[in-house]
Parts: structure tokens; C-alpha cells; sequence
């Protein structure tokens, strides 16, 4: 094999530089001798070095994997894994090749990319408007239009009333219930409680009551859901509920 020379110049990357190598010395691209190439390569990029070149990180990677697939083809077993990374670099060379031909075409069929181009012309404009629609589409617009402006509109009373009329049960409420249940019947079920209920902050309201009453002591709650008033039992706030809340109520 002839010995591969060649100038610094200015590459686009590794793999122009390997192809030019390559079509300078006429080689043989589907059978290219890693070994070879990989000196030539290598005494290439010291060369750059040297001239103060700056490399970018493309060519050292490609040295690098030169480096390996050398190094593979030298190991004994693994000649199919070399021969794969050989033919894959020998198809990235013909289809860097066949991009350096198609740009080439290009540059001959449109004498270059630095051609100059006249600015683009003013048209004039038409007021008319010329596009024909159906009557259902133009209702659509108009509807979606309409909503738009009333999305702008502060929301109706009418809208608040749900939140600003809704019953407020306080738990103070629900206690004097619970005890005036009591103070009734000795016994009261757990359930029969709730079966009165309007609505869920009443609902709400009652069990807290059950919890808060338990809590200090005043009511017990047995094993078969029954609740029952405790004797002298109970301290704090219920305890200074007047007697005349539990009989008004």
C-alpha cells in the first residue's frame, strides 16, 4: 500500500478528513485497512497540534475508536465484532460521500449558496374578503363570540345564593339537643340521632356534639350503640350550659 501524505487544511469533521485520505490514495473504501489508516490519522492530528489548530472533541473520538477497532481485529474471538464496527464505519463513509455529492449537484445547478436573491415584492392588499362560508359555521362564530363577551361580565347574585343562604348548625346548638334527648329518655340509640336530620352541616354538627360531650364526660356510649347520660360527670364549657337552654330548646 501506498504511503498515505497529507497538507493541514480545514475539515468539516473526522469524516472528511478519513474520506479524503481515503479518495486521495484511491483505497479501496469497502476494504479499508484500519491499521494503516489509523497512523496516517493519528500523525495528522499531531501535525494539527502542532500548527496551533484547535481540535475539536469529534476528531479525538474518532481516534479513539480507530484505536479500538484495531485493537479488537488484533484479539483472538472477536473477528466477527470487528468486522461489524469496520462495516459500520465504512457506511458512514459512503453516506458522508454520497451527501458530499448531492451538495455538489446543488452548487452546480444553482451557481452556489452565496447567491444574492432581489427582496421580496409588495403585494397589494385586497379588502375584500373572499372566502365563502355555511350558514352553520357563521351561528358557531357568532355564539362563540357572544360567550366570550359574557365570560367578561361579573357573575349574577343569583350565583351566590347557594353559599350565602346555607344553614350554618353550630355544635352548641346540637349539644343542648343531645342532652335535652337525654335528659327525656334515659336511653337514647346512637343512629336515632342522625335520623332527623336536614342536612349535612346539621348532620355535621351532631356528631361533633356526640364527640365533645364524651369528651367531658357528661354522655356514654356502650357497646350496643346506646348513649346514656352520666351522673355528675362532665367539666368546662358544657358544664356551664344553664338548664334553662336545655328546657327552652
Amino acid at each position: 500500500m501506498e504511503q498515505l501524505s497529507f497538507q493541514v487544511a480545514d475539515y468539516e469533521g473526522p469524516l472528511d478528513l478519513l474520506l479524503q485520505l481515503v479518495q486521495k490514495h484511491k483505497l479501496n473504501i469497502y476494504d479499508i485497512e484500519i491499521s494503516k489508516l489509523l497512523d496516517q490519522y493519528l500523525e495528522h492530528i499531531q501535525v494539527m497540534q502542532q500548527v496551533n489548530l484547535d481540535l475539536s472533541s469529534e476528531f479525538l473520538e474518532m481516534a479513539s475508536r480507530l484505536v479500538y477497532i484495531k485493537t479488537v481485529m488484533l484479539l483472538p474471538r472477536h473477528e466477527e465484532e470487528a468486522e461489524q464496527m469496520r462495516r459500520e464505519l465504512t457506511g458512514q463513509l459512503l453516506e458522508y460521500q454520497a451527501c458530499q455529492q448531492a451538495a455538489q449537484l446543488l452548487r452546480e445547478r444553482e451557481g452556489g449558496l452565496d447567491r444574492i436573491t432581489r427582496p421580496p415584492m409588495e403585494l397589494e392588499r385586497d379588502p375584500l374578503y373572499g372566502n365563502v362560508h355555511r350558514p352553520q359555521e357563521l351561528c358557531k362564530a357568532y355564539l362563540q363570540a357572544v360567550g366570550r363577551g359574557k365570560r367578561r361580565l361579573p357573575p349574577p347574585a343569583s350565583t351566590f345564593a347557594p353559599i350565602v343562604t346555607r344553614r350554618v348548625v353550630s355544635v352548641r346548638s346540637r349539644v343542648i339537643y343531645v342532652l335535652k334527648r337525654l335528659y327525656q329518655q334515659e336511653h337514647v340509640p346512637f343512629e336515632a340521632l342522625f335520623q332527623e336530620g336536614e342536612d349535612r352541616s346539621e348532620l355535621v354538627a351532631t356528631f361533633l356534639a356526640v364527640l365533645e360531650l364524651m369528651k367531658t364526660g357528661r354522655i356514654l356510649l356502650d357497646q350496643q350503640e346506646m348513649l346514656h347520660l352520666v351522673p355528675g360527670g362532665g367539666r368546662g364549657e358544657v358544664e356551664s350550659m344553664e338548664l334553662s337552654d336545655l328546657v327552652d330548646e
